[in-house]
């Protein structure tokens, strides 16, 4: 295959993920606009943020290996059908009932292009598609924060000028998805394949169970990040422009992008360390942040956080999935995206709830305060555990 016929289809996938992923967060900046038009608790903005985590997991666990048997363009283009449907839901929106309904749908397309995306792009360029399927996803979702709060901005309707904006992109992409080639054999048992396979490889359960403490920090960073932080932005600088909330949470997204890239020349176990240490300092500087009121403050805090958040992942990949043998990577990448998702969505609620009960200052405290905490036991956790994270075992 010569490079043009490999390079096109890897640039079509790689943009089809980071539309998927840019669309997931593009209501993050919409969220207070919505709490605003229709008076809603923090609670039930926090519930319409996981139900779509919830709705993405269940897609992964049923449909994760649709593709391998249908084929990868099938499987990608009905994910594509099926987010446009999620974005005219988005159009449709008349109370909070139709944005949970839209994040379900959104979650369903998300987790089933998920599948089929990093799959497709590993099967053009197994060394480079790693790296693409590391880094476009936090691209994809700092490109999508910041393309949103444009709009909300500058757009005449802000909550239906985003969505046509991303209709408009995932159509270009189903366009170009029909031009690249099937990467995939179909095989029979696609039925057979809806039934959830999740297991841990003995090998892999160590380093699974080294980095836990520490996956389950930053996915709880990242979930509060593509919920609230928006809504803290605005109450700690007093502002009601969207672009400082949708620049913070684009920063977290697109220095951790950065840190993932910088992290390949190293070692999982350094990425994990450093990143544990940037975690929780960037964070405590964003609860210094909120006290002060400084808008400037909690973006370059952000910052710092975002790189140890991408290369706290990026560790926590390197020295969990090389531990599987090929067969046994997706029921493997299944285990890894429960604990991921869950983390990612439940404790959101917990703070919503939280924010609703007692102030969204004190909440947000409270729950960076848990994450800071739980960051730095995985630092003990992994120091102490570290033959557990160096070199994989099986190539």
């Amino acid at each position: 295959m010569n490079a043009l016929a490999v390079r096109r289809p890897m640039a079509v996938h790689t943009f089809t993920l980071m539309a998927f992923i840019g669309a997931s967060t593009a209501p993050t900046p919409l969220y207070r606009l919505y709490q605003a038009q229709w008076h809603f608790t923090p609670t039930l903005l926090t519930v319409i943020f996981a139900v779509y985590a919830f709705a993405l997991l269940a897609a992964l666990l049923f449909a994760g290996r649709l593709s391998d048997h249908l084929g990868r363009k099938p499987v990608i283009t009905g994910a594509i059908v099926l987010d446009v449907v999620a974005m005219l839901v988005f159009l449709s929106a008349a109370g909070p009932a139709w944005l949970l309904a839209a994040r379900v749908v959104q979650g369903v397309a998300t987790g089933v292009a998920m599948s089929a995306l990093p799959s497709a792009i590993l099967d053009i360029d197994r060394q480079r598609g790693a790296t693409v399927n590391s880094m476009a996803p936090l691209i994809g979702m700092g490109a999508g924060a910041l393309g949103s709060t444009a709009l909300a901005v500058l757009a005449p309707a802000p909550l239906q000028g985003v969505y046509l904006v991303v209709i408009g992109v995932l159509v270009l992409a189903l366009v170009l998805t029909r031009g690249t080639p099937e990467t995939a054999t179909p095989k029979p048992g696609a039925v057979a394949s809806l039934l959830p396979h999740v297991a841990v490889p003995e090998r892999a359960r160590p380093a699974l169970r080294a980095v836990t403490p520490l996956n389950v920090a930053l996915w709880m960073l990242g979930g509060f990040y593509l919920s609230l932080m928006p809504s803290l932005v605005a109450k700690t600088t007093h502002s009601t422009s969207p672009w400082i909330g949708g620049l913070v949470v684009a920063a977290l997204m697109l220095s951790g992008a950065a840190a993932v890239l910088q992290g390949l020349r190293h070692p999982a176990i350094r990425s994990l360390k450093l990143g544990a240490v940037m975690l929780a300092g960037g964070l405590l500087l964003v609860l210094v942040g909120e006290v002060i009121g400084s808008g400037a403050w909690l973006l370059g805090a952000s910052i710092i956080t975002g790189a140890g958040f991408g290369a706290s992942f990026l560790g926590a990949v390197r020295s969990v999935m090389p531990r599987a043998e090929p067969h046994e990577r997706s029921r493997l990448m299944a285990a890894f995206y429960i604990q991921s998702y869950l983390a990612f969505s439940v404790p959101t609620i917990a703070v919503g709830a939280l924010a609703q009960h007692y102030g969204l200052s004190a909440a947000i405290h409270l729950y960076g305060g848990v994450i800071v905490a739980l960051t730095l036991a995985g630092l003990v956790w992994i120091t102490a555990r570290a033959h557990h994270v160096h070199a994989p075992v099986t190539p």
